[in-house]
């Protein structure tokens, strides 16, 4: 089994009014309990806003901090889970899964690398 990281991607700014915010972190749990029931749920979180991340980036010997993210932009990672899935195509219905629950939001999928192997899991086209 290879471990595959979703991220959940959402647009800056405050969240949407409790009416639209609410039928979607139904669908979202919804999944996420399908996900927990099926085993191949490892780990699940959200994210405090982007304003809040410090970053960190070694230079000549110090390491320097900025607060905020280490990139501007519209959107930022919200979330994320990490899950067991067989292959790519598994975790890929997984994904779709979330998406399809998480409407308009973008979600990526991405092996993380075999602690073991030190070795990526397989990826597109594998």
């Amino acid at each position: 089994m290879t471990r595959y990281l979703v991220s959940i991607y959402q647009p800056d700014g405050p969240p949407p009014p409790p009416e639209v915010l609410e039928p979607i972190m139904a669908d979202v749990e919804a999944v996420n309990t399908e996900l927990r029931n099926s085993g191949k749920w490892l780990f699940a979180a959200g994210l405090c806003e982007p304003s809040t991340a410090t970053t960190l980036h070694a230079k000549d010997g110090e390491v320097l901090l900025t607060d905020g993210p280490f990139t501007e932009g519209k959107e930022h990672l919200g979330g994320f889970s990490v899950i067991e899935a067989a292959d790519l195509d598994e975790a890929l219905r997984w994904g779709r899964r979330i998406a399809g629950a998480l409407r308009s939001l973008s979600v990526e999928v991405r092996p993380m690398i075999d602690e073991s192997e030190r070795a990526c899991g397989p990826g597109p086209g594998a």
